[in-house]
């Protein structure tokens, strides 16, 4: 589909840059699961909790709470890519909770250990409100390979699901795969996608957020080249794409959406601080729980840099997208 205005094209865009290819993304099944979210969730987890499982029963066991059980806990933690200010942070508050309740037995850890992360996770429980402008623009951002593409299809479901109109401004114009998958997913789902066959990323997202106004959309995803944090001619890049949304609609982007790949463990940390240093990500996006056995990365970005938690996702359904819920992930971790 394409959508293009010829009139008040930005200033100063983004020139094209060469980005690593990467292999084209599979496209979103339809079927809708018929287990529910918890039961998908704790599934999801299961190479989590399996690690977790077997190092903390036979940690909680049984026996007297001493500095080698808080020695082994620590190291349970770091090789669960909890990340060591997130660990520290968590073994003090256990330590508070044991000498507060005067816990004695090893039995008792696994609920202050709960309660402790608990604490930890629930500051980033900020559900996404698209409410407050309209169109709403979300522009997302992220590495190479995170799940951007994917995520845009999951979240355009999600929102229709709502009863929300979305558009899609296709802005990776660096990778025919990615444009090719958004068309192909708003063909199959109605969803009206602004899409050039290369050119300016920032001239189609210009045009979507203008097309999106004439017709009244209430939310416009954004999508955006593939970057490494590392890359700093394609960190100002995006950083333009930013300011060219905001001549379209000032004030725009509402949200920026950072997708992050749940495998990269410590790195996740490292491209967090990276993107929010240079556009002020307002919230994040876990793909690919259902992958890793490393799932305390959770807790390191809570720790060390603590932008809301928008949405997890766990699987390829289309289905599989939903807000982050603290209570909801930390019994999927540990039941």
């Amino acid at each position: 589909m394409f959508d293009f205005f010829k009139k008040n094209k930005p200033e100063d865009p983004p020139t094209p840059a060469a980005q690593d290819p990467v292999p084209a993304p599979q496209p979103l099944t339809q079927e809708k699961p018929s287990l529910s979210w918890a039961e998908r969730l704790k599934r999801s987890l299961a190479k989590t909790r399996s690690q977790w499982g077997q190092q903390l029963a036979r940690l909680f066991g049984g026996g007297k709470i001493d500095e080698n059980v808080y020695e082994e806990l620590e190291t349970i933690l770091l090789t669960s890519d909890v990340g060591i200010a997130a660990t520290q942070a968590l073994l003090e508050q256990i330590r508070t909770r044991v000498k507060r309740q005067n816990l004695s037995d090893t039995t008792q850890l696994k609920e202050a250990l709960k309660q402790s992360l608990l604490e930890l996770l629930t500051p980033l429980e900020k559900p996404l409100d698209t409410t407050t402008a309209q169109p709403f623009v979300i522009m997302l951002a992220g590495v190479n390979g995170a799940g951007k593409t994917t995520t845009i299809g999951k979240l355009a479901n999600l929102f229709q699901a709502q009863g929300k109109s979305v558009l899609i401004a296709a802005g990776d114009t660096f990778r025919a795969a990615a444009r090719e998958q958004l068309q192909a997913w708003g063909e199959r789902n109605n969803v009206h996608v602004v899409a050039q066959e290369s050119g300016d990323p920032a001239a189609v997202i210009f045009d979507a957020v203008n097309s999106a106004k004439a017709r009244g959309i209430d939310i416009v995803l954004a999508d955006t080249a593939g970057r490494l944090p590392t890359q700093l001619n394609l960190m100002e890049e995006i950083r333009k794409v930013q300011r060219v949304i905001d001549k379209a609609l000032p004030g725009a982007p509402h949200e920026v959406l950072l997708v992050l790949d749940s495998n990269t463990g410590q790195n996740a940390v490292t491209q967090v601080k990276a993107f929010d240093d240079a556009l002020g990500v307002t919230g994040l996006v876990l793909s690919k729980l259902d992958g890793t056995a490393k799932g305390g990365v959770i807790a390191a970005i809570a720790q060390s840099r603590p932008v809301p938690i928008r949405y997890i996702g766990i699987g390829e359904s289309i289905d599989d997208l939903r807000p982050f819920k603290a209570s909801e992930f930390i019994d999927a971790l540990f039941e």
